[in-house]
């Protein structure tokens, strides 16, 4: 059996008849996924002692997951599939061409079978390594375990796709960052089951109650921080160029074709912080297993302290500003986490837009198709690329860089759940929210499918 033909029978969700589905059905299948991605977090696995991957809890929250329920290995897999062939592909190690059906299908094909073997790589590494301690005995139940619940997390993540709105990776991080959210506000429940101010707002008026002013800062400061990340990420997402249409059939009517500033949106700092959360966990999985530290880093309560984990990594500013405890190493260590990650995003986001479809050729072929034209320029598809080309690579490196630039400066100064984890959310919350705005008006409106592509 051939590649092609190997990719072509691999188990996959069937598509809907129609090109898109109404919103009711679709908002039905999210619903349905996002209840049982909740579901599936709550049913621990069977066969474990203990979970010595709880020290790195804060990394379930970028790879969406529950560490030591089913599923464990969260969307790991997929992102890691992913961020493999787009960088094979933009090094041309891969020529695929992704500008043609056939391409597409054979690079999604590729990506699938990519993030099934990475499910199985992954579970056995979490329990060989010591990430998940199996009892005597149970050690292929537990990977059979993380197996099923990896290959469930990729067929929901293909459910929301195909029948729901968005992607699934995306649903998957945004309910698990507003859980712990909310968890980190009102959190009034501590680790011996005693009542306990953890959460910011108990915390705060505890702290103000007893003058204990440096308390009031450290509950107060992270919460300003969020709600200024909000205000700012939903401005920037405002910010577009439209280019002017007109209908090629319809004389005196036009309408603008909107380039969002966050042309990549947020896939490229999904890509960038599963991929540091990634190393990040795979170098203590590795400490565990040697005993000792390696080039990927040293940890300590799932905390990097020296390494490649370290430097890319990121210390609450605010926080050692406050309590006294700033060091030299803090500041070039914030300044490696910016870079790294301005970066990547920059990179990211190119491979991207190439591979799904945002790219000048695609989009001037989409314009094309639906009938229409730049006014005062040739009906040709060559010359409305060349145009689009000036807006699509400038506005792919200069949002990928923001929302690099957004992500890592709201680490440093501690925004709730992460400055990652919050800037996603965001973001995600928006473009899902305009997701659902144009599937509304697709079903009260028809005509306008055309317009859309749909």
């Amino acid at each position: 059996m051939g590649l092609r033909e190997l990719l072509h029978n691999l188990p996959e969700v069937v598509s809907p008849t129609e090109k898109k589905v109404n919103f009711k059905v679709a908002l039905k299948w999210t619903i349905i996924i996002l209840a049982a991605f909740f579901v599936l977090s709550n049913i621990p696995l069977f066969g474990i002692s203990e979970s010595s991957m709880s020290q790195f809890e804060y990394l379930a929250i970028l790879l969406g997951t529950s560490f030591g329920s089913i599923i464990t290995l969260g969307i790991g897999p997929i992102v890691m599939s992913s961020i493999i062939l787009q960088l094979l592909s933009g090094a041309q190690i891969l020529k695929i061409d992704t500008n043609t059906d056939e391409g597409k299908k054979f690079f999604q094909g590729l990506q699938k079978l990519l993030a099934f073997l990475f499910v199985i790589f992954e579970a056995i590494i979490y329990v060989l390594m010591g990430g998940i301690s199996a009892l005597p005995g149970m050690t292929l139940i537990v990977i059979l375990q993380l197996c099923i619940g990896g290959f469930l997390i990729m067929f929901m993540d293909e459910v929301v796709q195909k029948w729901g709105f968005g992607s699934g990776i995306s649903l998957f991080i945004v309910s698990g960052i507003a859980w712990r959210l909310f968890s980190q506000l009102f959190q009034f429940i501590g680790t011996s089951g005693q009542f306990a101010a953890t959460g910011k707002i108990l915390a705060m008026v505890v702290s103000f109650a007893s003058n204990d002013w440096v308390g009031v800062m450290l509950a107060l400061v992270p919460v300003l921080i969020t709600v200024a990340l909000f205000f700012l990420v939903v401005f920037a997402q405002s910010l577009k160029v439209e280019i002017p249409l007109s209908y090629n059939k319809l004389r005196g009517y036009g309408v603008k074709w909107p380039l969002q500033f966050f042309y990549a949106g947020v896939i490229p700092v999904i890509l960038v912080s599963s991929f540091t959360a990634t190393l990040q966990l795979f170098g203590g999985l590795l400490q565990n297993w040697l005993g000792h530290a390696t080039l990927l880093g040293g940890f300590v309560n799932g905390r990097a302290i020296s390494g490649f984990a370290f430097w890319i990594g990121h210390t609450n500013m605010v926080d050692v500003i406050i309590t006294g405890g700033f060091r030299w190493a803090y500041l070039i260590q914030s300044i490696c986490h910016v870079l790294f990650y301005m970066g990547f995003s920059v990179l990211f986001a190119f491979f991207w837009v190439s591979t799904s479809g945002q790219d000048a050729r695609s989009q001037a072929k989409k314009i094309m198709s639906s009938g229409m034209s730049i006014p005062g320029f040739r009906k040709d598809e060559r010359v409305l690329e060349s145009i689009l080309k000036r807006y699509v690579g400038p506005l792919t490196i200069m949002g990928g860089a923001a929302v690099g630039l957004l992500a890592s400066v709201a680490d440093l100064f501690g925004a709730l759940v992460g400055g990652t984890a919050i800037l996603l959310a965001i973001m995600i919350l928006y473009q899902l929210y305009q997701n659902i705005a144009q599937q509304y008006a697709l079903d009260m409106n028809p005509a306008m499918k055309n317009f859309f592509g749909s």
